[in-house]
């Protein structure tokens, strides 16, 4: 267990900036208008030749206790109280503030161990800088530009020498057998509540605020003995309809998790049936090639009725993804999670499944004999053999000639034919046609002067004849 350090401070101080420069990474969304982060961000600090630990970026405490500042604030809280150090982090150009004055008080009440970090201290006066703070009585005291990577060598020392050797946070780890899921949609559909279900705790904020989470989150699970990374995303919303830059770098975020995952989870909410927007956000999943879930959420909340016209327009506006299992589920409630988690896992071992040769090859067979292509122009396509490309999704190169004649209607066929054989659930097959070429394209065959003689006495004889 690596031990932990939280990032406290009023919004727009510079947590985010540092929790990058720490973590040398760009994981969390930056941007200069306050209250961009909301959400608890994990990371792993990994200083050359010293021993790594964990840093939570938290969103910034803003003094109200109602609302998305409220919820804001107890999740920095939170961060602050199981961290093992607290890093209050306060604005160098403007100096102390009322809000960093009761930060501090709520601190002192929590006894954490905390050091401060004067920010953005590039360009003005260090030492004037400090003495503004040194009303706060605080011995441990480094100042910083977290934008130009000033001081950070300097903050990182500090902050070894005071943790523990063993803290309270797992790091995130790269176990292949960990599932990753993606829990992607329009905004306020409920990823962020079902997130916390199944951690059992306000990990994320939820709220009916549409656009509540702006970040994308990972969270390391376990879960009946198998392990998951849980990934919630910012809710995709129509392009005419995002004109805040944060909501751009939003957007880019959420597409970066959908790249990364291996199944995505796509919610929709059941009272407003299938929109084209949630059409849009799936055409995002099958573009990277994801194994897909369909979690229809408030499935609780409705009524006979209206769980048959659900049923009816899901079973018409989702065709195209027909292979993908549609689960019903009450994020608020629980109900329908074991349900989730079976289709979660088989689809994931179809879109990881790994094929041989010689099965794939079998199976193009059989498929090529129970129904051969059309005739296209007085020739048929030949199929010969087929072998696995990748996985994730399940993609198979299909060898032949003339296969440029095959119909669209006749690659389904293929696709349809594999999935079946192979029981593939809830992921895209691809398939790769390559023909064969001719080694003698392009070559003039020079007839030697004995061939030339036999073929005009060939000639001669067949006008004989005539």
């Amino acid at each position: 267990m690596l031990p932990l350090v939280a990032l406290v401070g009023r919004p727009n101080v510079g947590k985010s900036t540092l929790f990058n420069a720490l973590t040398r990474t760009r994981d969390a969304l930056v941007h200069d208008q306050p209250g961009v982060t909301r959400d608890r961000h994990y990371g792993i600090c990994r200083p050359e030749g010293l021993r790594p630990f964990a840093v939570v970026d938290t969103g910034g405490i803003a003094g109200e206790d109602e609302g998305l500042i409220g919820a804001t604030a107890r999740q920095a809280r939170a961060a602050a109280t199981e961290a093992d150090l607290v890093l209050f982090i306060v604005d160098g150009r403007e100096g102390a503030s009322a809000m960093d004055d009761e930060i501090l008080a709520w601190l002192r009440k929590a006894a954490r161990p905390t050091v401060l970090v004067v920010n953005k201290t590039d360009g003005i006066d260090v030492q004037a800088a400090l003495n503004d703070f040194s009303r706060y009585g605080f011995s441990d005291v480094v100042a910083v530009s977290s934008a130009h990577r000033q001081g950070i060598d300097d903050l990182i020392d500090e902050v070894i020498g005071k943790l523990p050797e063993e803290g309270h946070s797992a790091e995130l780890d790269t176990d292949p057998s960990r599932i990753r899921i993606a829990f992607i949609g329009r905004p306020n559909v409920g990823k962020s509540t079902l997130v916390n279900r199944l951690l059992g705790e306000e990990r994320m904020i939820a709220s009916e605020v549409p656009g509540t989470t702006r970040d994308s989150v990972a969270i390391d699970m376990e879960r009946d003995g198998r392990l998951y990374r849980l990934v919630d995303t910012a809710g995709l919303r129509r392009k005419s309809r995002v004109d805040e830059a944060v909501e751009k770098f939003s957007i880019i975020k959420t597409l970066q998790a959908i790249e990364q995952c291996q199944v995505a989870v796509i919610m929709l909410d059941a009272g407003e049936g299938v929109t084209d927007q949630d059409a849009s956000v799936l055409g995002y999943a099958l573009d990277a090639g994801r194994a897909l879930v369909v979690a229809v959420n408030k499935w609780d909340g409705q009524s006979d009725y209206q769980r048959q016209q659900a049923e009816s327009l899901l079973a018409r506006k989702l065709s195209f993804v027909e292979w993908a299992e549609a689960v019903r589920i009450s994020a608020k409630h629980g109900s329908g999670l074991g349900e989730l988690f079976k289709a979660i896992h088989r689809a994931h071992t179809s879109a990881t499944h790994e094929f041989s040769t010689s099965e794939v090859t079998r199976a193009l067979e059989i498929a090529y004999e129970t129904n051969p292509p059309p005739v296209v122009r007085g020739h048929v396509a030949k199929l010969r053999f087929a072998h696995p490309a990748a996985s994730n999704p399940p993609t198979f190169v299909v060898h032949g000639n003339r296969l440029r004649t095959l119909s669209e209607s006749y690659k389904r066929y293929l696709e349809n034919f594999f999935r079946k054989r192979f029981k593939l659930v809830g992921t895209p097959v691809r398939f790769i046609f390559k023909e064969g070429t001719n080694p003698y394209e392009g070559k003039k065959n020079v007839l030697t002067d004995k061939q030339v003689a036999k073929k005009r006495r060939l000639i001669r004889h067949v006008k004989r004849g005539k």
